[in-house]
């Protein structure tokens, strides 16, 4: 059996994938290098902006319909406060057990061999007690650059009708 991956480790190839595909999509980067927020990476478009807060993990729960990942309540809630600026996402990196198979070197390329999911929690409900709460992230919500499209909607949406009240 492989042996489990250190923290920073999962951290680092969690921000590798993000800024692959963040580079793929055009969009700019920021790195938080400390988490007060709950937020590892903002990823900004035409003056849009989408947080996200990532782990990772080489035993992911799968549930019917994808995967869940026990968030602590204190990050949930930043996340999910309805008076962010910018709409907060949960993305959940799986990579293989063997830390030795997560990057694979070909002839012309190097292959990161793992996968995404994302969900958001923006404007979610209070979660029932304790310390952590389940975050269900559905196989049909893979992290793709169409996925950070998706979340940049969001946010556009966000700002529109949190414009509507202003003259």
């Amino acid at each position: 059996m492989a042996a489990e991956a250190t923290s920073w480790q999962k951290e680092q190839v969690s921000r590798a994938y993000v800024h692959a595909l963040a580079t793929q999509g055009g969009y700019t980067i920021c790195d938080w290098n400390v988490d007060k927020d709950g937020v590892d990476v903002t990823l900004r478009s035409r003056g849009l902006m989408v947080d996200i807060q990532l782990k990772c993990t080489q035993n992911p729960r799968t549930i019917r319909s994808g995967y869940s990942f026990d968030l602590d309540i204190e990050t949930y809630d930043k996340l999910r406060d309805p008076e962010r600026s910018a709409p907060g996402h949960l993305a959940l990196l799986i990579v293989p057990p063997d830390i030795g198979r997560w990057v694979v070197h070909q002839p012309d390329s190097i292959v990161l061999a793992c996968h995404g999911y994302w969900s958001s929690l923006y404007g979610m409900g209070h979660a029932p007690g304790g310390s952590t709460t389940a975050i269900n992230l559905p196989e049909h919500q893979e992290l793709t650059v169409k996925a950070m499209g998706t979340m940049f909607g969001a946010a556009r949406r966000m700002t529109n009708s949190a414009g509507l009240g202003l003259s």
